[in-house]
């Protein structure tokens, strides 16, 4: 929770700092998005190969617990889908997008910035953050309504880090690999599916 805060301080602080013109805009500061980009991809890639017992943890995982990232892709892009039937001023890949973050709002927010602009790049933010805050304050309430693969799901790419906690706490820790790999899986797959849909 104290993480999701912290995140939205920053943001304030840059509406802030964009509306009193403290910095020069982002057009004369060259590639910083993309570079930004970059770094977070780096990290991401370098967390993961600096853990050298995350593979061995996942070849010991229920087949059947594979399945979950699947279905948390595809059940949040058909959501993603019915929205736009209320949304008619977003289309269908802007809208498929914005849920392709998944939860990971720092990757997916510069991403489509990149492609579609600042405005859909800060819808995508806030999008993602409150994926991350519904599942950090609702897990044991999902757990206790639907069933412990509940807030795994709703957490989408936030389960291998931030929720990972919160989600020990709700759902015991005979969960927590399921958390792990559920989470590295739909990491994975946000930088193809949000350029995928951009391009769209």
């Amino acid at each position: 929770m104290k993480g999701s805060l912290v995140i939205v301080g920053f943001f304030v602080l840059g509406i802030v700092v964009g509306l009193t013109h403290v910095l020069p805009p982002m057009s004369s500061m060259g590639n910083v998005s993309y570079l930004t980009l970059c770094a977070l991809i780096f990290i991401v890639g370098f967390l993961i190969g600096n853990d050298a017992e995350i593979f061995k943890k996942f070849k010991k995982l229920n087949r059947l617990y594979m399945l979950l990232p699947l279905m948390t892709i595809v059940g949040t892009l058909a959501g993603c889908a019915i929205t736009t039937l209320l949304l008619p001023h977003r289309s269908l890949s802007e809208c498929l997008a914005v849920g392709s973050g998944m939860g990971y709002y720092s990757l997916s927010s510069v991403l489509i910035t990149q492609y579609k602009g600042p405005d859909l790049g800060t819808v995508a933010l806030l999008a993602n953050i409150v994926r991350e805050v519904i599942t950090l304050l609702g897990a044991p309430l999902m757990v206790r309504w639907f069933g412990k693969l509940a807030p795994i799901s709703v957490g989408g790419a936030t389960t291998m880090d931030t929720t990972l906690p919160i989600l020990t706490n709700a759902c015991g820790k005979d969960f927590v690999i399921v958390s792990i790999f559920h989470g590295f899986i739909v990491d994975f797959s946000v930088p193809f599916l949000v350029t995928f849909f951009c391009g769209m």
